[in-house]
């Protein structure tokens, strides 16, 4: 195995339900993100029933915590 193997991504693509914007993030190392404000519409976003946060929920990657584990 390479270092590559255990590197935690950092970036998410979040797209809206509601609108489908899509806005390029950088996801907390520290905290999960219970809530974000759609850029497009305005729409705060929660985690769906059973995910840890808005990345894991509605992210083109899943948060460091998850990724790690």
């Amino acid at each position: 195995m390479s270092l590559a193997d255990f590197a935690v991504i950092l970036e998410s693509v979040l797209t809206c339900p509601n609108c489908g914007t899509e806005r390029l993030e950088t996801m907390p190392t520290d905290a999960c993100q219970f809530f974000y404000e759609c850029t497009g519409c305005g729409e705060l976003l929660q985690p769906k029933s059973g995910d840890c946060c808005v990345f894991c929920s509605y992210g083109s990657v899943p948060c460091p915590p998850i990724q790690a584990g």
